[in-house]
């Protein structure tokens, strides 16, 4: 499987011609959409779904049941439920976005997990009941620390993890970040820029 790391949230993963696009959000690349025989959307946030750009493309949109998304005709999920998207197994778990401040906001989100393998978990830090292999970790976001995304990297143990939600750290802060998730995710860690791919 090809995973490719777009700008913010955004990744894209192919497979046997297949593509499917997860949080394709208003501050990701159109490019990321290209060719997408399906999406899959954490939850409700911009950050996380343009809707303007998933209106017309005429392909499968699924999101949490309680999401609200206008202009998307979406496939409602619920946390535990399995199905397939573009040829990929998908199972949903976790189910309220993290807590920005005061309770604020509360919306629903899902995470994802595909082939049983990779996990991207939207905006929360949920702690799914099985071995992951390839966790796509929140490196910042106004609802969590970086300390939160190293426990949460080490609480998983992937073989390998990636950086998502880091659109809104600068060349240095992301920097920290990484240097930081790199000495203490035991070498599972490495840092996709926006465009590029791993296998």
């Amino acid at each position: 499987m090809r995973i490719t790391k777009y700008t913010h949230a955004c990744v894209r993963l192919e497979h046997d011609g297949r593509v499917l696009v997860i949080d394709p959000g208003t501050w990701s690349e159109p490019a990321a959409l290209a060719g997408a025989d399906a999406v899959l959307v954490t939850h409700e946030h911009a950050d996380h779904v343009d809707v303007l750009r998933l209106a017309g493309l005429g392909v499968p949109v699924y999101a949490p049941v309680e999401a609200n998304i206008p202009r998307v005709d979406v496939i409602g999920v619920s946390s535990g439920g399995g199905f397939t998207a573009a040829g990929f197994r998908v199972r949903a778990v976790g189910g309220r976005h993290a807590t920005i401040y005061a309770g604020r906001p509360d919306c629903a989100n899902l995470g994802y997990i595909i082939d049983e393998a990779v996990y991207h978990p939207g905006d929360s830090l949920h702690v799914p009941d099985q071995p992951i292999d390839t966790l796509l970790v929140p490196v910042q976001g106004s609802w969590m620390k970086t300390a939160e995304a190293i426990d949460f990297v080490k609480a998983i143990e992937p073989r390998r993890a990636f950086a998502v939600h880091d659109a809104q750290i600068n060349d240095r802060g992301l920097s920290s970040v990484n240097g930081w998730l790199a000495q203490e995710a035991t070498g599972c860690y490495r840092y996709l820029r926006p465009g590029e791919s791993a296998a």
